[in-house]
């Protein structure tokens, strides 16, 4: 067998093991997923399948659309497509991620990530100054002179519970 004969039958096979995920069908969207990814248009600020609004003017008649529009076999990207076209970007539930958007999405990582890093610094800075402590003398505080009248006492008072008993 030739090196040319080897390369075909590996591209061959490589051919045969990609075949499936190129002409793969993409998944068909359900309606509750297309919901889920629509903000209601009523002010609840909830998305489309979770308006608790009873008979909601804006969220029935986009559950019908997206009802409509699958059946048409439309995809997800396309069905979302036309409603931000309809309604500006504000219909999505999540911001895409384009143009000023990508703040939206890396702000609150980066600002979780920043406090971190401060808060491991200051705790840092605070464990190196701080003094240690000296360790507690074994011998008696320098006050117990001024407690032996009152150690004297304690024992005289002790003797006579021991008598008594």
């Amino acid at each position: 067998m030739t090196v040319r004969e080897t390369f075909l039958r590996a591209a061959f096979v490589l051919a045969l093991a990609l075949a499936p995920l190129v002409y793969a069908d993409t998944p068909v969207p359900t309606q509750r997923e297309i919901e889920e990814s629509l903000t209601c248009q009523c002010g609840c600020g909830l998305t489309v399948h979770s308006c608790n609004h009873i008979q909601c003017g804006s969220g029935e008649p986009i559950k019908k659309e997206i009802a409509e529009r699958l059946a048409r076999g439309e995809s997800k990207d396309q069905i979302l497509g036309a409603f931000q076209t309809k309604f500006g970007e504000k219909v999505l539930s999540s911001p895409t991620m384009q143009g000023f958007n990508r703040l939206a999405w890396i702000m609150p990582f980066a600002v979780v990530l920043t406090a971190g890093i401060i808060l491991a610094m200051v705790i840092q800075r605070r464990s190196r100054t701080a003094a240690p402590q000296p360790a507690a003398p074994a011998s008696a505080p320098p006050g117990a002179k001024t407690d032996d009248p009152l150690r004297a006492r304690l024992a005289r008072e002790l003797d006579d519970l021991e008598r008594d008993s």
